[in-house]
């Protein structure tokens, strides 16, 4: 599996993640939204991983987004949420 796919499972699994209303935002909170900076660092290391690999980089870029979007309580969870479909589905493509 090339890295940039297994990394669009791992940001698409942590996005889903931070997506539940309750669990997702009480870690945002408890990190002092930390885990926001950490995600937006993963995010970026898929797009580099993907840019490489002629792969689609959208869901990566729109994490990114997410990352500032996601200091927001409920828009954050709903950027979370479709974050995490669209990385879930692009890792589930397979290559052309």
């Amino acid at each position: 599996m090339a890295w940039s796919r297994m990394m669009k499972w791992v940001t698409g699994g942590c996005e889903a993640f931070l997506g539940i209303p309750i669990i997702g935002g009480s870690l945002v909170f408890s990190t002092t939204w930390g885990i926001l900076l950490v995600m937006f660092i993963l995010h970026l290391i898929t797009l580099l991983l993907a840019n490489r690999g002629n792969r689609s980089i959208a869901g990566s870029v729109l994490g990114m987004v997410t990352s500032f979007v996601g200091v927001i309580p409920i828009l954050g969870m709903l950027m979370h949420i479709i974050t995490a479909i669209i990385l879930i589905i692009d890792a589930a493509t397979p290559e052309r």
